[in-house]
């Protein structure tokens, strides 16, 4: 996501630098889409330190770099947009996808949960977990 990219965005130049034809995808949701997911599953909905709303335009960050750039904004636009990024073999290109902010992600694994303990879809709105244990 648009988080966890920003804590690895410098990849970007050694991807320009050898024109590596690679596409990366951003799920651009203004969060730290995870956080945000365990806050509200497991802390009744109470966000700290979650908000992305000064995100910058990724695509022009990849132009920075010297990087093709898609904005993906509508989902009707998702076949055309992805087939323009496949198609461009010139070096790395950004899909940047604009998504709603509250889509969780599933399956997922509670901190200290084993794997038989995943979660795999939406909990019941009125179903409430248990905090995780161990660290988060």
């Amino acid at each position: 996501g648009d988080g966890g990219f920003q804590m690895t965005m410098p990849e970007l130049a050694t991807a320009a630098i050898h024109k590596l034809p690679i596409k990366v995808l951003i799920i651009n949701n203004k969060y730290l889409g995870m956080v945000r997911q365990w806050q509200q599953l497991f802390f009744d909905n109470r966000e700290s330190g979650v908000d992305m709303m000064g995100n910058p335009d990724f695509v022009k960050i990849g132009e920075a770099y010297g990087i093709k750039g898609f904005h993906l904004r509508r989902t009707g636009d998702i076949t055309k947009v992805l087939q323009k990024a496949l198609d461009y073999n010139e070096g790395p290109c950004i899909i940047e996808a604009e998504v709603v902010k509250s889509d969780n992600v599933f399956p997922m694994i509670p901190a200290g949960a084993a794997v038989s303990e995943m979660i795999i879809e939406e909990p019941p709105s009125d179903k409430k977990l248990a905090k995780p244990v161990g660290s988060t």
